[in-house]
């Protein structure tokens, strides 16, 4: 369970406010050397990750991811803001063409992205494939029903949506630049002062995570945010063959011939999160995909 808790660093003319949140290491960095700004910031955005965390976490039983998934043939009330989320996840789906699914979570019962050779067998997969398919799902704004047997998971647009959230947040308390890192979501509220950009690094897809090379590029951001999806920390290895954890809905198999890594800037962080996972969805297609959307992007092969 995540400890809920954060610290308070400084340096130079700026805070960095660290906490852990959605099984990623977080981090806040603010302009300032208002101490007391700071620490009146930390609370309202950690208090806001941690809020999204517990409603939406799968894997914690008193959410309301959880209660849904677990009252599967049963009609579930929710709420404006799950209402959202799941209408955003169905614009998804249609625009993925069924290739991103957030109904697709029950196939995590069969794969997991430990870095081992476990690989399921294709009967495992097409069993659990049966309690795939958002439009099995009625949703309307007041509630939703699975039928029996199926699961969704927020995986997909969570974090991202925390890190928009927590945007918002810290644009209402204070003007001073202010850049959220929820585990490599990151979005900005600005330029630093003096119209400067922040520097972000992203770390190569084929190099350990700590390695003094793992960062290798430098992304200048002046406004919005940046989202990146890949297979360097989750993935299987058999056979001499790599499987990243970006799962086709449809076959409930690893895409293949996909980026190891694509990176997007957008003008929020759902929106970059999404257009990199729905890139590594069109495999070898995926930067004729990016292209066509109108935004910055770096795809590794």
């Amino acid at each position: 369970m995540t400890t809920k808790k954060f610290t308070i660093s400084q340096c130079k003319d700026s805070h960095s406010i660290s906490f852990n949140a959605m099984a990623s290491p977080c981090e806040v960095i603010v302009q300032s050397t208002d101490a007391k700004l700071v620490g009146a910031l930390a609370q309202v955005i950690c208090t806001e990750v941690w809020r999204i965390e517990g409603k939406y976490n799968r894997y914690d039983p008193k959410s309301v991811c959880s209660m849904i998934n677990t009252n599967a043939g049963q009609t579930v009330a929710i709420d404006e803001e799950t209402y959202l989320l799941l209408d955003f996840a169905e614009q998804c789906y249609q625009l993925s063409d069924g290739l991103f699914d957030i109904s697709s979570g029950c196939l995590r019962k069969v794969w997991s992205f430990d870095a081992s050779d476990n690989i399921p067998n294709q009967a495992d997969v097409k069993k659990q494939l049966k309690s795939v398919g958002w439009r099995k799902i009625n949703l309307n704004r007041q509630s939703i029903t699975l039928q029996k047997n199926m699961e969704i998971d927020f995986g997909g647009i969570g974090k991202e949506y925390a890190v928009d959230r927590t945007i918002r947040l810290a644009k209402q308390t204070t003007q001073k630049p202010v850049l959220v890192n929820l585990g490599g979501d990151i979005a900005v509220t600005g330029s630093r002062h003096n119209n400067t950009p922040w520097q972000v690094a992203i770390e190569r897809p084929d190099v350990d995570i700590g390695d003094e090379k793992s960062a290798d590029m430098i992304v200048s951001l002046y406004s919005g945010a940046l989202a990146t999806s890949g297979d360097s920390r989750r993935y299987l290895l058999n056979g001499g063959q790599r499987y990243g954890h970006v799962l086709n809905a449809k076959t409930g198999w690893p895409i293949t011939h996909a980026p190891r890594s694509v990176t997007v800037v957008a003008p929020q962080c759902i929106q970059a999160g999404i257009l990199a996972t729905m890139a590594l969805l069109q495999g070898h297609q995926a930067e004729q995909f990016l292209s066509a959307q109108d935004v910055k992007f770096w795809a590794r092969r």
